[in-house]
């Protein structure tokens, strides 16, 4: 933090976040580009290296390019990343409506904790009715914000 954005200070930098990423999209660059030095140290790192492929006969495409032909994922759009990306991932990135209901019931589930999940499982409109008849008896009340209590008797 606080360094100068010095040129020798790039590929310290770069290494720095090969290693904190699941994986590295090349756009674009040149033949001795810094994006291929990032793709190199992103595979040394044993992350995913994905290209975008582009015009031949531009330079910068060169890069992309050369990954590609050397085992780089090519990919065209967003969803062709996300779709390698690890379940759990995925499910944070994606959009929860464009899942199927059982689809959301499994991620869902899958991303909770042993007590979480019992108590989601538990949840159902059974769990109400019996809240609101132990609201009805002053056994607890319903606060702010949909939250239940003992009511002090």
């Amino acid at each position: 933090m606080g360094a100068f954005p010095a040129p020798q200070n790039f590929p310290v930098r770069n290494r720095i976040i090969a290693g904190m990423t699941l994986g590295v999209v090349v756009v674009e660059g040149a033949q001795y580009s810094g994006s291929l030095i990032m793709a190199r140290l992103a595979m040394e790192f044993g992350r995913e290296v994905y290209g975008v492929p582009g015009n031949t006969t531009q330079p910068g495409s060169f890069g992309p390019n050369h990954l590609i032909k050397q085992g780089a994922k090519p990919v065209t759009g967003w969803e062709d990343v996300v779709e390698e990306l690890p379940t759990q991932v995925r499910a944070e990135l994606t959009a929860i409506e464009s899942a199927s209901a059982e689809e959301r019931l499994t991620l869902l589930e899958g991303s909770l904790g042993p007590a979480e999940r019992t108590l989601y499982r538990l949840l159902t409109s059974e769990v109400l009715a019996v809240l609101f008849e132990l609201e009805m008896k002053d056994a607890i009340r319903q606060m702010p914000g949909k939250r239940f209590v003992r009511a002090l008797i």
